[in-house]
Parts: structure tokens; C-alpha cells; sequence
């Protein structure tokens, strides 16, 4: 890549980046142990947020606390939250694209998280998971294959 500036899209909203940064790790822990896509639909807030997965079953009791100690394994993991440019037509494999909009820029900005995430984002983040407190899951439902978390961070700060 140059060293030019790269032209991303607007972004429309201004997120908590400790809230931001456990979504995407939130986001990666769902697909590494149910095998779905990233959430269908998130509305992440400084106070407490929520993520949608379509699942194929509802998940145990035991694996929603699986979720919550594997989110904070990583956050305790100390990993680096890093950016990187990237053009549309080399957007690595792993990356989901179907989020982006249509008139999503020719340059792409990718969030990686130690070894753990990479997906596409133009939003706010952490530099370092350590930064971003413990992730508690305050409650879930399964309605028409549709899990729904509810979570919030509590930090030490």
C-alpha cells in the first residue's frame, strides 16, 4: 500500500471502543464454537449492547457461559488490536464482506486482534484487549432460531 491517506466511508455513529473492540471478539467466539456467521444484528452502547446469531439449535446453559469465559480469555490474552489496509479485490478469504455497503470505498479497513480476529470495520477500538474490562453475558432468548445475547462490560477503572 502507499503512503498515502486511504478515503474510507463516513462512519455514522461514534462507538464506546472497549464496548466495540468485545463485539468483535464476541463476534469471533460465536463463529469458532457454533459455526454461524458474525451477528445479524448488533446495537452496541456504552452501558450494555446486544448481538443476534441465527443458530441452528439453542445453545445449553453451559454454552453460554462457554461464550462468556472464551470472550474473556481473550480479553485477558493482552492481544493487540491492530488496523490494515486493504483493496477490495484482496480482502482476505476469512473476511466476511456481506456487511459492506455498496458504495463501500475501494480501500477497506481491516481490525485484527492478535490471532484471534480480522474482519472489516471503520469503527473505534481499543489498542490492547486488556483495555476493555470483563465481559458479562446480563442475559439471553432463542426465539426462531435467533439467539439473542445481552451483555455489558464492568471494568476496573
Amino acid at each position: 500500500m502507499t503512503n498515502e491517506t486511504p478515503i474510507l466511508n463516513e462512519h455514522n455513529k461514534q462507538e464506546f471502543p472497549p464496548m466495540h473492540t468485545a463485539e468483535h471478539i464476541l463476534n469471533q467466539t460465536m463463529v469458532r464454537l457454533f459455526g454461524c456467521k458474525r451477528s445479524k444484528n448488533a446495537h452496541i452502547e456504552r452501558k450494555k449492547s446486544k448481538c443476534d446469531y441465527l443458530l441452528t439449535a439453542e445453545p445449553t446453559a453451559e454454552q453460554i457461559a462457554a461464550i462468556e469465559q472464551q470472550v474473556n480469555s481473550v480479553i485477558t490474552a493482552a492481544m493487540p488490536v491492530t488496523t490494515e489496509y486493504t483493496t477490495k479485490e484482496n480482502i482476505p478469504a476469512e473476511v466476511e464482506v456481506d456487511k459492506l455497503p455498496e458504495n463501500a470505498s475501494d480501500t477497506i479497513r481491516l481490525v485484527r486482534i492478535g490471532d484471534y480476529d480480522l474482519c472489516a470495520c471503520i469503527g473505534t477500538h481499543v489498542e490492547n484487549t486488556s483495555e476493555i474490562g470483563t465481559f458479562k453475558i446480563i442475559s439471553h432468548t432463542w426465539e426462531n432460531g435467533t439467539l439473542r445475547l445481552r451483555f455489558k462490560l464492568q471494568t476496573t477503572k
